[in-house]
């Protein structure tokens, strides 16, 4: 199923289960502005940093009432681990039936060491206080997403 949610779109209502053994539901988070990002793997270089970089900007992201979720298909066992080591203030969702990596299209055909494989390419989404997509970033680049994503929250 591919998903057609465009910027200016109500994105349809959806739970996942979350580090902290919470069931995330974007109902729930009405009148917070949402930023779910997805990306392909706990532990790994490229995750780690860009949760990182959340991470260290979270004052700002609090000061603008947005609220971060990661999104991968790693199981909640190993979000707790990551979450924990990386001291990570924002929970993150497991995608293990890829319902929401779906919804959202980030399911790609990568190449990775010649072989082709299917992994989620890394991409975030703005959604705004009443479940409509904002803004889109997809084929993030880690090392300048941070200030993109804080320069897109400035005006709003």
């Amino acid at each position: 199923m591919m998903s057609d949610i465009k910027i200016g779109d109500t994105v349809p209502d959806f739970s996942a289960p979350a580090t902290g053994d919470k069931t995330i539901q974007l109902s729930d988070l009405k009148g917070k502005k949402l930023l779910l990002y997805f990306y392909p793997r706990d532990n790994t270089p490229g995750c780690t940093q860009e949760g990182k970089d959340f991470r260290d900007a979270i004052e700002q992201f609090n000061a603008l009432n947005v609220l971060i979720l990661g999104v991968s298909r790693d199981s909640v066992k190993v979000h707790e681990g990551f979450k924990a080591k990386q001291a990570f203030p924002f929970d993150l969702l497991s995608d293990k039936e890829e319902s929401l990596c779906e919804l959202f299209d980030v399911i790609k055909m990568k190449n990775m060491y010649g072989k082709q494989v299917r992994g989620i390419e890394r991409s975030t989404f703005l959604i705004d206080e009443n479940s409509v997509l904002l803004h889109e970033w997809r084929k993030v680049k880690v090392k300048t997403h941070i200030e993109e994503v804080l320069e897109k929250l400035q005006p709003l």
